[in-house]
């Protein structure tokens, strides 16, 4: 089995407010932070997986970091910067290590945002998601679209020049062309990358609860169809089924998400996918609230661990893989996996006479088909 390329995903789960459709591991701030004693926690959280899991920080490097959450960007940049700094100190990290920190235009303050590029941040994901301030008010949002605005400003005159911005669409009464106009209001920023994803009611989410009029199924499609397009003529391309990226601006933490490579999780409730030195593949989650995580004593009771059956395998591999738009090979499943290829080629047929695949010598590659049909192509994996 090839060594996996290895990441490292940090989740600080403090939000101002809870937004009615967020089903991430989110926590309303009510008091001040514990802000350094939960940067202390993360760094031991990694010693501990370090030994847990045996890595040998003389082989493996840190390919890339995300600090996602919750809100990130709620914490000091000198706090950002000892976690950057903390995590080198343990293991090195890869030249040119993509460092992504999410941030809440609600947050933003000039001085330290100039922080976070200086701590060794190089690169930014502002959850703007509509520039209405109508729809940002359903959506619970705490900033309007004059904020956005500026804090996109802010972000590039703080020095940073890779930056993603995350948008929604079939908001709560949103028309076709209120859609698209936050699309190309993202589009005249010199931004380097677009997320651009359909709202969905989550489980155990106020919307769920009480769930908001939403655009119909026909009229969702037609503004992702309409937005595809207008993405695509402003030389974006799509990468993956809701990442949009200049040329070589891929974000390179996901694309190791989605290629089944190795990440780290630390933080309250992170997850985490790690091959061991027998090639067998661990699944971590940690304590979910965040005084759960600060109290518990490190050990078996602070990491959740399973291991990942032989069955599951192949389909947790084409879960992610069959996202991306990018051609792969049954080499590249069995180096990644450890199986045999001959296990899933009966599978891969199938897809292939549906037109959800095309296959080409040893080259497997997504069909628009099979991109408008993806869950029931992923099913087709399940063991």
């Amino acid at each position: 089995m090839t060594m996996m390329p290895l990441s490292l995903y940090i989740h600080i789960p403090w939000c101002v407010r809870k937004c009615p459709y967020c089903d991430f591991n989110s926590h309303q701030q009510k008091n001040e932070l514990p802000e350094s004693e939960y940067v202390q926690r993360l760094l031991q959280d990694l010693e501990y997986d370090l030994r847990h899991f045996d890595i040998d920080t003389n082989q493996r490097k840190i390919h890339s970091i995300f600090f996602g959450g919750g809100t990130p960007s709620l914490f000091l940049s000198d706090s950002i910067g000892r976690i950057i700094d903390g995590v080198n100190d343990r293991i090195q990290l890869e030249t040119g290590c993509e460092i992504t920190l999410e941030a809440n235009p609600g947050t933003f303050e000039a001085e330290k945002f100039a922080g976070f590029r200086q701590a060794g941040v190089n690169r930014l994901s502002i959850g703007i998601q509509s520039f209405n301030d109508e729809h940002l008010k359903k959506l619970g949002r705490i900033h309007n679209a004059d904020e956005a605005k500026k804090a996109i400003t802010t972000a590039f005159d703080s020095g940073f020049e890779n930056i993603n911005l995350d948008l929604m669409y079939a908001l709560p009464e949103q028309t076709y062309d209120q859609a698209l106009s936050d699309v190309e209001m993202a589009l005249s920023f010199p931004v380097t990358h677009l997320s651009h994803y359909q709202l969905t009611l989550e489980p155990n989410t106020l919307f769920a609860k009480f769930p908001p009029k939403l655009p119909d199924d026909d009229s969702a499609w037609a503004i992702q169809d309409a937005c595809q397009k207008l993405i695509a003529e402003n030389r974006f391309k799509q990468y993956e089924v809701s990442a949009y990226s200049k040329l070589d601006k891929q974000c390179q933490h996901n694309l190791n998400y989605w290629r089944f490579g190795d990440y780290l999780g630390i933080g309250a409730g992170a997850h985490g996918k790690i091959t061991d030195t027998r090639g067998s593949v661990h699944r971590t989650a940690k304590p979910r609230h965040p005084k759960q995580y600060l109290d518990n004593a490190l050990g078996d009771d602070f990491i959740h661990a399973t291991k990942v059956t032989a069955s599951n395998l192949a389909f947790e591999y084409f879960l992610n893989r069959l996202r991306l738009q990018e051609r792969f090979s049954l080499q590249e499943f069995a180096q990644m996996t450890g199986l045999d290829s001959d296990t899933v080629i009966e599978k891969i047929d199938t897809a292939k006479s549906r037109e959800w695949l095309r296959v080409a010598d040893s080259s497997i590659r997504v069909t628009p088909l099979g991109q408008q049909f993806l869950n029931d192509l992923q099913a087709l994996f399940l063991p």
